[in-house]
């Protein structure tokens, strides 16, 4: 496995840089889109009409992108695929708020904190753990929890890329399961209950469906990852031979005051917050039902929430430090976060074209459904139908990393012909849950992928995309086997999926 993964990481780093990679994709798309149109490739599926729950056919053609149309597109919608991609605001205002944290030093002082009060077997579970609750706002998990787990891994002698790995492998590769309910399961549930409705219109499921194997699969999957981490990722990376932070055996009392302050900033956004929250009608409830977890202004406003918080304890951290002055210190600190975005935001711009390319195509739809029918005809059982479903959406998500779209696209399908089988719409929701998370971690086209082959060059010169793949593959091949037995025997078993 060793050679293999030295292979792998050899034959990656002659991979181009990722902008360049993303061209290349784009002109694929341009000619494979020109051919399905000229062979009139299209696909008919059924849907369910929100407003009226009834059932309707469509019909998805391959559109050019070299009529006058695509043309057309391809000038027009530079700038307006750059605004409405989702990454670049995200990346920005989160780094406003981590940015001051890093420069005041409370990120460091926490690391060194968190280093003290864990021991040091403990220290990849728990950064694995932290990392798959970090769905709860995945974006802060990301750009905050990877950083922080190499430095924390480097802090106490270990490979820093065995801590990056280990958090990217929690955060992107075991990513829709938690212990609570996020955001993204009530689009998850809503779309499938308008697929349940075109069998039976009286059946919906709730959003802790769930919530029991969820739970099961964050405490299994968390002693997967760390052990991954410990036995197989750290002893092929050696001993890092890298520069080293050299950080004081103690705290200072500048540093010690520092967090004190930090944690008075903590209790003054919690004020806050619950302010905004808890009396009824508060801005951050949903207008109409008065919600907070679900489809409610604070669950779509998490990524501001995190900014804020990091934001504020870092401006307290660094005057009861002394390491911020005042206001300037603190303006400085976030436009230097900005500043180090310029390369990250040049790919961000390429890969927001390829995306807008490969949806205005129809390629997306056509490859999933194509896939769907496949799988459909195939005649088996419940539950090999299940676990071939696991396997579509692992191979769908190679290219379509959207939770949200791929569900929306086999929802509608796999719910109705598994429940006619017998098997639940719970069932086929947790199936689809162990499918989409972990070819995240591998996949290029993760909007993120290039963030954490820039955190790897941090610690590793040369490394590339082959760096990264070979370090996260024992993690994906693990996950994929085993979390798909573990589905299966849940659904022998006839474990309750959750409430409800």
């Amino acid at each position: 496995m060793q050679k293999v993964l030295d292979v792998v990481e050899r034959v990656g780093n002659k991979v181009p840089h990722p902008a360049v990679i993303f061209v290349i994709l784009m002109g694929i798309v341009i000619v494979l889109s020109q051919i399905l149109y000229l062979f009139g490739v299209q696909v008919t599926y059924e849907v369910v009409n929100p407003d009226t729950h009834t059932i309707e056919k469509m019909t998805t053609a391959a559109r050019s992108l070299l009529t006058v149309d695509g043309i057309r597109f391809m000038f027009t919608g530079v700038v307006q695929n750059f605004m409405s991609f989702q990454a670049v605001g995200v990346i920005v205002v989160a780094m406003v708020g981590v940015g001051v944290a890093e420069e005041s030093g409370l990120v460091n002082a926490l690391i060194r904190k968190l280093v003290a009060v864990s021991p040091p077997w403990a220290l990849t579970y728990i950064l694995v753990s932290i990392g798959i609750l970090s769905s709860l706002a995945a974006d802060a998990g990301y750009l905050v929890l990877i950083p922080l787990a190499a430095a924390a891994f480097i802090s106490v002698g270990r490979h820093p890329l065995a801590g990056l790995a280990a958090a990217f492998a929690a955060v992107a590769g075991v990513f829709l399961v938690n212990i609570l309910i996020v955001p993204v399961d009530a689009i998850l549930t809503g779309i499938t209950n308008d697929a349940i409705h075109i069998v039976d219109p009286n059946k919906n499921i709730s959003l802790t469906a769930n919530l029991w194997f969820s739970v099961a699969s964050v405490i299994l999957m968390t002693m997967v990852v760390a052990l991954i981490t410990d036995k197989v990722i750290e002893p092929r990376l050696g001993a890092y031979e890298g520069e080293r932070p050299v950080e004081a055996a103690t705290m200072s009392r500048a540093e010690v005051r520092g967090l004190r302050f930090a944690f008075w900033g903590l209790i003054a956004v919690f004020v806050v917050m619950v302010l905004l929250l808890a009396p009824p009608g508060a801005p951050l409830r949903h207008p109409e039902t008065g919600a907070i977890i679900g489809d409610s202004p604070f669950m779509n406003s998490l990524i501001v929430t995190v900014a804020f918080l990091f934001l504020t304890t870092g401006a307290a951290y660094g005057i009861g430090a002394g390491t911020m002055k005042g206001a300037n210190d603190i303006v400085n600190a976030m436009i230097k976060a900005i500043q180090g975005l310029g390369g990250l935001i040049f790919l961000l711009l390429v890969i927001s074209q390829f995306l807008a390319y490969f949806n205005y195509t129809n390629m997306a739809t056509i490859a999933a459904l194509s896939l769907a029918d496949i799988l459909q005809t195939m005649n088996l059982n419940a539950l090999w139908l299940l676990i071939g479903f696991v396997i579509v959406v692992f191979v769908l998500d190679l290219i379509l990393t959207g939770a949200i779209p791929k569900w929306a696209l086999f929802a509608p399908v796999f719910v109705p012909l598994l429940m006619r089988l017998g098997v639940s719409p719970e069932a086929v929701l947790a199936a689809y849950r162990v499918g989409d998370s972990p070819i995240n971690a591998i996949t290029p086209l993760n909007a993120y992928f290039a963030v954490i082959v820039t955190f790897a060059q941090k610690y590793q010169k040369d490394a590339g995309v082959g760096t990264v793949v070979a370090l996260m593959l024992p993690y994906v091949l693990v996950l994929m086997a085993l979390w798909t037995i573990f589905l299966a025997a849940w659904h022998l078993l006839g474990f309750p999926w959750g409430l409800g």
